[in-house]
């Protein structure tokens, strides 16, 4: 087995103007689900640009979904890296030294501070409210799948296992993401800061992680660009500074034989099955190249796209 066909959007190369000066960016996986060909594509695009520039890389792996956490899946993120020839400045080195000094699951009560704090800067308490409503019962009586605003003015107090707190997207309220202004009102709604199960979301613990870390450079999917919108929004209830002031770099994504979007299963574009079938991992840097606007024929690990880079 000598790798995967990967099918790319139609997308224009990176614009890699305007780049800090002294770039710091993250490798942020997930331990629900074996890392995928496209995440190999988002790191090394995202691995290249730092290390072209010597900036500095931070590995944070994201274990607040308790109920979806692997330990089998965090093992494989070491394994996958190292098979992919990246490395790290800042983060745990290992599955004993991210359980013993990373893990953002520790860092609960600290992300529930930061959600108290903000409750206090909203007028009387506006930024935040708390709902009951379920994805369920939104997708009934939501037409474009955001939330209808049902509990806005409810009044309800919180209550793990039965309510999730919900920040209040301002009407008119008009995001800048790379020159593009996104109504986050219309496009993304209200959304949760934190979860029913009593835990902090992917929103809240990624802004709060990135800010913290002095993160300067994120390169995304396409896919998530409303969410990027969404946190600097976020960024500016809180009053940071750094976070809005990101660049961000959003690349078009890596696609499936059915032209969908990889998913963190098993099959044919899962790290860990190409790696253990003897696979190679080399479309993956030549989609990294194409996505970085290179001459891909005579690049085919990391340091080549490296090496391009400062050529």
């Amino acid at each position: 087995m000598q790798g995967t066909s990967l099918f790319f959007e139609n997308s224009s190369p990176l614009c890699l103007s305007n780049l800090p000066i002294n770039p710091v960016s993250r490798l942020a996986p997930t331990p629900s689900g074996f890392l995928h060909l496209g995440n190999a594509v988002n790191f090394l695009v995202t691995w290249a640009i730092i290390r072209s520039r010597k900036g500095r890389l931070h590995l944070r792996i994201d274990d607040m979904d308790g109920m979806r956490f692997r330990p089998d899946v965090l093992d494989d993120i070491f394994t996958s890296l190292d098979w992919l020839g990246l490395d790290w400045d800042t983060g745990p080195v290992g599955p004993d030294d991210f359980y013993q000094n990373f893990s953002l699951h520790k860092k609960k009560e600290y992300y529930r501070d930061r959600l108290q704090a903000l409750y206090k800067t909203g007028e009387t308490g506006q930024n935040t409210f708390v709902c009951r409503c379920s994805r369920a019962s939104i997708k009934k009586i939501s037409s474009n799948g955001l939330y209808p605003g049902t509990c806005r003015n409810a009044g309800l107090v919180f209550e793990p296992g039965l309510h999730a707190v919900r920040l209040r997207v301002k009407n008119d309220t008009c995001i800048q993401v790379n020159n593009q202004s996104i109504d986050l009102a219309k496009t993304f709604g209200d959304f949760v800061l934190w979860r029913k199960d009593d835990q902090p979301s992917y929103h809240l613990a990624s802004l709060l992680e990135d800010e913290d870390g002095g993160i300067n450079l994120i390169v995304r999917g396409g896919d998530l660009l409303l969410s990027t919108a969404a946190q600097i929004y976020l960024a500016q209830c809180f009053g940071f500074s750094s976070f809005p002031a990101c660049r961000f770099i959003h690349h078009g994504l890596v696609l499936g034989d059915n032209g969908e979007k990889l998913s963190k299963s098993r099959g044919a574009h899962a790290l860990k099955d190409l790696r253990q079938a003897g696979g190679s991992f080399a479309g993956a840097v030549k989609t990294a190249a194409r996505i970085l606007g290179l001459k891909h024929n005579t690049i085919f690990t990391a340091q080549d796209l490296k090496q391009a880079l400062n050529s």
